[in-house]
């Protein structure tokens, strides 16, 4: 701002001539920022020339001059020139200009309109111009705009795709936050369509994250709220797309075949041949035989919600043929041993749920996670694997039908086999790194075996016990080492007062100089040990055979002075029994301290 004449700037952003027009706008983005600058460019009536370059100027000028608004909308100030108008021309640039540089600047631009956040005081006709409703007039006349947004995910240009990705979440959060029930559902699900999410795992997987850390942490905690929006939808078979949803799920489980299979094998083992013609009666297990518990499914999607639906629906729909196959290898169990697919794949949505710690996080996370930025925290903080939700699903319900039958499992196992893929999905889940493909990580989850996981579930358990209860069983054991410490003491000086025979090693004949070294007969000695009245000094002498009554202290001429020092002896061989034992260890003790 130092030796800038605002008012001759502005001046030059009203010229006739582009050139001066364009040099203008391009000084202009470098000071934009400042709000002191600002106010006085505001008030020298410069955002009215910006707002007329920005509708009709073209080329650099262009670019530069919706580069200064949008930082002008970043300080909070010029909203009150934002209209349709101007919407509808920065949606039009998006749809059909090719420069990125002016791209940048009208993703920019439609961000800040979206994300702004409405006053209290705002006037009904003025929340048209913000938000999502904002865009909705310039979508209806440029309908491909959607798609061209998506499409900017995948520019080369990191700045384009960082804005692109900004105002599809601002419109995501704008959409899950003010549009109605029907509304918003709709609005992901065209996303989705126009692949959304593959644009966004491709951006979290490649090595241009640190210029995207915002906006793809602001994603992925969008897709966390929109889980637990669905999950927080119950199900209400009064609605008419529950009821297609579960009439889809019941219709791609091919009832009439599975129905055929079931009578064929009741024939066979009657020996009748089912042939007179009759029609077959209705299946009085027609939601049971799907894995259901009751003959009422809602009362299954209790703790999962519309989110169990889609995901069991979407299974049925995408792996239509091995649903069927699943169905019919289960039809020919007994009702016991049958794998129940259903209630299993509303246990994989809940142990995914839990994975991914969606309870836990908030549209505001990505503030918490920036203070967090560093390369060695981007494996901790981002995880693509969210956004591969169904596929994680369809191997985690193949995991659970997979050890069903590799544990010969019963219906009363059921909460088991859930312990054990949680395990399993937990497992790969938090050891996989950001970069790791969908396809590796499905290969990770078809490798674990029962044994394995069984180990891991030992392992976890033995953490969570000491989690819990380590620093009682810590306290518990160092007093049980204090006690037997001082047990061990009193015992050995009651030993010692009373007096007690030892063996003390071997020693050779009096004349063995003068004998064959295969004549000479080795001689046990024992060592008779006492100690004193005032436990100060330690009486000992050699004898050659035990005396019948144990010497007294005064022949015994021998002493060291006596120190009480507790200890383990280090030894791999169980410990015997008796005095004599215990006088070992105080044995070695002594010889390792010479006579103060």
């Amino acid at each position: 701002m130092d030796g800038l004449n605002i008012a001759e700037l502005v001046e030059r952003l009203g010229s006739d001539e582009d050139a001066v027009r364009k040099m203008a706008a391009f000084k202009l983005q470098s000071n934009i920022g400042d709000p002191s600058f600002t106010d006085v460019f505001i008030s020298e009536g410069g955002l009215t020339n910006l707002r007329y370059l920005t509708l009709h100027a073209s080329g650099n000028t262009l670019a530069y001059s919706l580069t200064c608004f949008s930082r002008l909308l970043e300080v909070d100030k010029g909203w009150d020139h934002i209209n349709q108008d101007v919407v509808e021309r920065v949606v039009e640039l998006v749809v059909t200009h090719p420069l990125v540089n002016i791209l940048r600047g009208a993703m920019a631009v439609l961000g800040a309109i979206v994300a702004h956040q409405r006053s209290p005081n705002t006037h009904s006709a003025q929340t048209e111009t913000f938000g999502f409703r904002a865009l909705k007039p310039a979508i209806a006349i440029y309908p491909q705009f959607l798609e061209k947004l998506v499409a900017s995910l995948s520019a080369a240009d990191h700045a384009l795709c960082a804005n692109a990705l900004h105002l599809i979440n601002a419109l995501m959060r704008d959409a899950i936050t003010n549009d109605g029930e029907a509304e918003w559902p709709r609005f992901i699900k065209r996303l989705q369509d126009l692949g959304v999410i593959k644009a966004v795992y491709g951006l979290m997987q490649s090595n241009a994250l640190q210029d995207l850390a915002h906006p793809l942490l602001e994603f992925q905690a969008l897709m966390k709220v929109l889980l637990r929006k669905w999950r927080d939808v119950p199900v209400d078979l009064h609605k008419p797309e529950h009821r297609r949803a579960l009439k889809a799920i019941h219709l791609a489980s091919n009832p009439e075949k599975i129905a055929e299979t079931v009578e064929d094998l009741e024939d066979g083992r009657d020996g009748k041949n089912n042939k007179d013609g009759k029609d077959r009666k209705h299946n009085p297990e027609k939601w049971r035989r799907l894995g259901f518990e009751t003959e009422n499914p809602g009362l299954d999607f209790e703790d999962t919600g519309y989110l169990g639906m889609m995901d069991l629906a979407d299974y049925v729909r995408k792996h239509a043929n091995i649903f069927q196959r699943l169905l019919l290898e289960q039809s020919t169990l007994s009702p016991r041993t049958r794998c129940p697919i259903a209630r299993a794949s509303l246990a994989v949505t809940t142990i995914l749920y839990d994975c991914f710690e969606v309870d836990g996080s908030d549209l505001d996370d990505t503030k918490a996670y920036l203070a967090l930025e560093t390369r060695s925290t981007y494996d901790k903080i981002f995880k693509p694997l969210i956004l591969q939700w169904s596929r994680l699903h369809f191997a985690g319900l193949q995991a659970f039908s997979r050890l069903w039958k590799a544990t010969g499992a019963e219906r009363e196992d059921f909460l088991k086999l859930v312990d054990l893929v949680r395990v399993l999905l937990d497992a790969v889940v938090s050891e996989v790194k950001r970069d790791t493909s969908i396809q590796e990580v499905e290969g990770m989850i078809q490798d674990y075996d029962c044994e394995r996981l069984r180990k891991i579930q030992m392992e976890n358990l033995q953490l969570m016990y000491e989690d819990t209860w380590g620093h009682h069983l810590r306290q518990v054991r160092d007093e049980l080492n204090h006690e037997a410490l001082q047990f061990m003491k009193e015992q050995r000086i009651r030993c010692l007062l009373q007096g007690a025979w030892f063996t003390n090693g071997q020693g050779l004949e009096h004349d063995s100089s003068r004998m064959a070294p295969s004549d000479v007969k080795p001689i046990q000695t024992l060592r008779y040990v006492k100690l004193s009245h005032n436990r100060r000094y330690l009486h000992y002498g050699d004898f050659g055979e035990k005396e019948d009554q144990d010497p007294d202290l005064d022949t015994l001429h021998e002493k060291r002075k006596f120190f009480l020092t507790l200890y383990y002896p280090m030894t791999n061989s169980a410990p015997s029994s008796g005095p004599q034992s215990r006088f070992v260890c105080r044995i070695q003790y002594f010889r390792h301290y010479p006579t103060l």
